[in-house]
């Protein structure tokens, strides 16, 4: 048997018992799972199709693809059994299988709870050590956040002065996901990597989003497969899981699978497996009957006698606390108690709440886990269905409610190692708010925002920071209970609604908070609202912002408030000109007060700033300009003190400024030599990979076609990482044909197939995530691909005709490039023509005739022969070219395609990219 090193061989015989996870401790002082005597049958029934999904997904992993199964069903219909019989399976196979749950908290739902769980496995199983070293530089300042076992995280990085400065929460998120990305890449190396997150439809906001980064850069790992369980009857119309599950089923190696109720076949087979002997005559037809094909139903229904469960119930919530009514009534109190912890209570806090000593404890539960009603999981217990302990739960008195809740929080107060670690603030917030305790509620909940903050948990912080503003009103002294005033909140929350995106409500949040501020005795208060909110409405597209901005400036003079203004200035001087005035001396000053004050890293961004306005109109700045001078200093003065961001704006608009100019070699040098800073790249990756494109296209320009083809795939990230990679890899079909590959050949990974591979005899079966369509469906997909416009150029004439605009937008900066340059081109022209690739001899003239940019006295006109080159074959095949499409390219040529006006500023109005 192959197993990897540190996990437990699957049980012989194929039995249903899971085995224990990766890096699990072995219950201590409670009952084990041997204890329990389940009516569950020993083999997975009427399941099938849907382990036979799971298993060609697994294969499809070990061939080196990427795969991700999203696996629903309604409550009860066997979805983590299914997951754990096929874990045994890729367990059996050599494979490492991670699991981690989603935990039901409500609104204020703990933060990344499965990826917690993970994690907190692999250290258990490993060592903090060995994890730390799977990271580059063995840094685990963003995976410190969600395990204190790691170390501590970088506190400094998390100042409110940091965060202000919009910062902090960008980075540390981005060193967050990456971290966990190369965590699996790593443990994915030598053999293949299983993730299950079970129960999504309880995710938080921010585990959804890390889980949606994970998916999308699959194509970065060879060897995981993700595995997301989710209640399919829980999905009402506006769960923040169904958005999710949409934009995950369009990833091409994403397949959704689902569990219906079984037949009454299968739940004849159910309940043979269950007893071990063929059912009473009837009793198989009833069962049926009463489940409803539900196997949770079935295994509840079903007496251990052979026989069914005497009382009929009426409701689900009568079936489910049918099982526990049946239990001794000192059982079913420590059940009560249990179903007010939460998903999983460990022991020791169960004990203390309860007040019952090991002994009395453990006897009390045992015949709940005999009757398979609770579960050991960890070094606690877990209902073997959550319907069943929301059932229990709800079936509580109202005084015992609220008693039993504050119980637990007061227990978690006086001591906090009573839960997992982070976990202490979340917990008592969600128990004082059930224990309907406004004062402790509100405490509770303040203390569980900043927790929240720092564990860069937004939409979690922005929910808890609601509920302080909720019961604000119910404590008559809620400033000196936490210690700050309503504006303080209400400012946080404006915070926490930038980092989460939610700007409408950001907009109303600053304005309520301005509302209660006197700027005469509180101007840098009312001047950093006024930015958050301008900067809400620059991102909602509103046109109104300019106003805040003036208003914030004239509130903080520099010898009040120097970061505040300098920071006004920079957002004020990279405004259209026609919504502010002397944007140019906004910068100027900006850049002054900066070096006044010793602020390095607002000094290094007033000189970007600087850089952009001293670059040409068409965004162009040769190597020795001082735009190349003012990005060179900015650079230095980032690094320096670290800042990232700042390193990362130079190297886009450095390069940028480059390729404008034509000059393609330092353009890709400068992209290139940033790439090699590990956390400008984790930044890239986030922000869109600028970089990427960067370097993509002076390598295009220059010719290098297989260089500038594999750039953009390897930077992207793959699919989901985000809008900035796709725009990134717009080029790829015309670098592919530019450097001979033929249409449609891929290799396993995305790039040029191998010519030497022996090609199959018959069609291949289509690849795994590509969804069947109707013929008539696949007639109407393959039109619309197919479809020409009117009169619609051939492509070869598409790239001459991109690359001429390329020509003319530099003209204004290469004013000829010798004599060598024309012949070049035009040789260069004439050997292309043969294989129908003009563009490359453009490309050549480019190329060649930059090289003499810059030198006096050269004449314009040189550049076209390069323009000629490429022109002439492409029209002779096209025909005549519509007066429409010439009319488009002349304005093409003739301004800046992308849609910049003659100051070189973005349809935004800030200057560069």
């Amino acid at each position: 048997m192959t197993t990897v090193a540190g996990h437990t061989p699957p049980v012989p015989g194929g039995g249903s018992r899971r085995g224990k996870l990766s890096g699990m401790s072995e219950p201590c002082g409670m009952l084990s799972s041997e204890m329990s005597g389940r009516a569950a049958s020993p083999v997975l029934v009427g399941r099938g199709e849907q382990m036979a999904a799971l298993e060609a997904a697994f294969g499809s992993v070990r061939q080196g693809e990427p795969s991700a199964v999203l696996l629903g069903g309604e409550a009860g219909a066997g979805k983590s059994r299914l997951v754990g019989e096929f874990g045994t399976v890729a367990a059996a196979a050599g494979a490492r299988v991670l699991t981690g749950g989603c935990l039901q908290l409500g609104t204020d739902g703990l933060p990344y709870a499965p990826f917690t769980a993970v994690l907190r496995d692999l250290v258990h199983e490993m060592g903090a050590d060995a994890v730390a070293a799977m990271l580059p530089g063995r840094t685990t300042r963003g995976l410190a956040r969600l395990l204190p076992e790691l170390g501590e995280p970088d506190v400094a990085q998390a100042s409110r002065a940091e965060a202000d400065a919009g910062r902090d929460a960008g980075e540390a998120r981005a060193r967050l996901f990456e971290e966990v990305l190369a965590t699996l890449e790593h443990l994915a190396r030598p053999a293949p990597v299983v993730l299950v997150i079970e129960d999504a439809h309880w995710a938080d906001r921010s585990s959804r989003d890390l889980l949606t980064f994970l998916i999308g850069n699959q194509r970065a790992i060879s060897g995981l497969l993700i595995i997301v369980t989710f209640r399919s009857d829980e999905l009402h119309r506006t769960h923040p899981l169904r958005p999710l599950l949409a934009a995950l089923d369009r990833i091409d190696w994403v397949e959704r699978v689902e569990l219906p109720r079984l037949g009454q076949h299968d739940t004849a087979e159910l309940a043979l497996r269950i007893l071990g002997r063929e059912p009473a005559a009837g009793l198989a037809e009833a069962l049926y009957r009463r489940s409803e094909g539900n196997p949770l139903f079935v295994e509840t229904l079903l007496c251990c006698d052979g026989e069914l469960s005497p009382e009929l119930p009426e409701s689900l919530r009568d079936l489910l606390l049918d099982s526990v009514h049946r239990l001794p009534e000192d059982t079913q109190e420590v059940l009560r108690i249990a179903s007010a912890g939460g998903a999983v209570t460990g022991h020791a806090l169960l004990a203390t709440v309860t007040g019952l000593d090991d002994g009395a404890l453990i006897r009390a539960l045992r015949p709940a886990v005999t009757a398979n009603v609770l579960h050991p999981q960890g070094d606690g217990y877990a209902f073997r269905h959550e319907l069943i302990r929301e059932a229990v739960h709800d079936d509580l008195l109202p005084g015992e409610h609220g008693r039993l809740h504050s119980r637990f929080a007061e227990a978690i107060d006086a001591d906090p190692g009573l839960v997992p670690p982070g976990r202490a603030a979340v917990e008592m917030a969600h128990h004082w708010h059930s224990a309907h305790d406004s004062v402790w509620a509100l405490i509770a909940a303040w203390q569980a925002a900043a927790q929240a903050g720092r564990a860069v948990a937004a939409a979690e912080r922005l929910s808890l920071l609601a509920r302080v503003l909720e019961l604000w009103d119910q404590v008559p002294d809620a400033s000196e209970r936490i210690g700050a005033d309503h504006a303080r909140v209400l400012e946080e929350a404006v915070s926490a609604a930038h980092d989460v995106g939610d700007f409408e409500r950001g907009i109303a949040l600053a304005t309520s908070a301005l509302k209660e501020l006197d700027p005469a005795t509180e101007p840098v208060r009312v001047a950093e609202l006024l930015r958050n909110r301008s900067d809400f409405r620059i991102k909602l597209g509103r046109k109104d912002f300019g106003q805040d901005l003036e208003d914030a400036l004239a509130y903080v003079p520099g010898d009040v408030a120097p970061a505040t203004r300098v920071d006004l200035l920079l957002a004020l001087a990279r405004c259209a000109p026609h919504l502010v005035t002397k944007e140019r001396s906004y910068a100027e000053e900006a850049l002054a007060l900066a070096r006044q004050t010793g602020d390095e890293v607002n000094e290094a961004k007033a000189l970007l700033t600087m850089a952009m306005f001293d670059a040409d109109p068409g965004q162009q700045a040769l190597s020795d300009s001082r735009s190349l001078e003012l990005i060179a200093q900015a650079r230095t003065t980032a690094e320096r003190r670290g800042a990232d961001d700042v390193l990362l704006t130079a190297a886009v608009n450095e390069s940028h400024l480059l390729e404008g100019a034509g000059e393609h070699e330092l353009a890709a040098e400068a992209a290139r030599r940033a790439t090699a800073n590990a956390d400008v790249q984790r930044l890239s990756r986030i922000s869109g990979s600028l970089l990427a494109i960067n370097q993509a296209e002076p390598l295009f320009a220059l010719g290098r076609w297989d260089e500038a083809h594999r750039r953009p795939g390897r930077r992207a990230g793959g699919r989901g990482a985000g809008p900035g990679p796709l725009r990134g890899v717009r080029r790829q079909p015309e670098v592919r044909l530019a450097g001979g590959h033929r249409g449609g050949e891929r290799g396993p990974g995305g790039g040029p197939a191998d010519r030497d591979r022996p090609q199959p005899s018959r069609p291949a079966a289509p690849r795994r995530g590509h969804r069947r369509r109707s013929p008539a469906a696949h007639r109407g997909r393959k039109a619309r691909s197919i479809r020409p416009g009117p009169a619609s150029p051939p492509a070869d004439l598409r790239r001459g005709r991109r690359q001429r605009r390329t020509a003319a937008r530099r003209r204004s900066v290469f004013t000829g490039g010798g004599e060598r340059a024309r012949r070049a081109a035009r040789g260069l022209g004439r050997s292309r023509r043969r294989v129908g690739r003009p563009e490359r001899a453009l490309s050549a003239g480019l190329g060649v005739a930059g090289r003499g940019a810059g030198r006096a006295g050269r004449r314009r006109p040189r550049w076209r022969g390069g323009e000629a080159a490429a022109r002439g074959p492409a029209r002779r095949r096209a025909g005549r070219v519509p007066a429409q499409r010439r009319d488009r390219r002349s304005r093409a040529a003739s301004g800046d395609p992308a849609g910049r006006d003659p100051a070189g500023r973005d349809p935004a109005g800030r200057p560069g990219r």
